[in-house]
């Protein structure tokens, strides 16, 4: 009998390069400065199993979703321009889907120390912050220009 392997999201601090960490602020995910008593929220992010519908040179696909409340982003348009919010979801759902739930996949890109996260339903869109933080996420075509879109991954234990 074959083994079923039990996968489990990676789960993981994210920051910018200066030291501004997401926080979850009423259901709102922000950045703000690390400081000492400032507690990052923990960033789960698990790989889609469907990589054969998507394009495979913009970076793995992933899920990112938040441990507590047991969250994810997803991507949508407001008429304008697609917008990220949080969505009550689990993320072992969307992994477990027959096919890709693009709205909630990003292109995740490592370089160096650093990460982008790429919007699969809406390509080119990538997640920033404002460079002086203390603003919610958001998405944004200007990748590394006026926002933020460089980010660090830091495992939690």
């Amino acid at each position: 009998m074959a083994e079923l392997s039990v996968v489990k999201p990676w789960l993981r601090y994210i920051q910018d390069l200066s030291n501004r960490v997401w926080v979850l602020q009423n259901q709102i995910l922000t950045v703000v400065p690390r400081k000492e008593r400032t507690v990052p929220v923990t960033i789960t992010l698990l790989p889609c199993k469907h990589l054969e519908t998507l394009e495979k040179d913009r970076g793995k696909p992933m899920y990112l979703g938040v441990k507590e409340p047991s969250s994810c982003l997803f991507c949508t348009n407001n008429g304008e321009q697609p917008v990220l919010q949080l969505k009550d979801h689990n993320i072992m759902d969307l992994y477990n889907k027959n096919e890709p739930v693009k709205p909630f996949l990003f292109y995740h890109n490592e370089s160096a120390r650093t990460s982008t996260f790429e919007s699969v339903a809406f390509p080119g869109w990538f997640i920033g912050v404002c460079s002086n933080g203390g603003c919610p996420l958001f998405l944004t075509k200007e990748l590394g220009q006026a926002f933020v879109t460089d980010f660090e991954l830091t495992e939690v234990h």
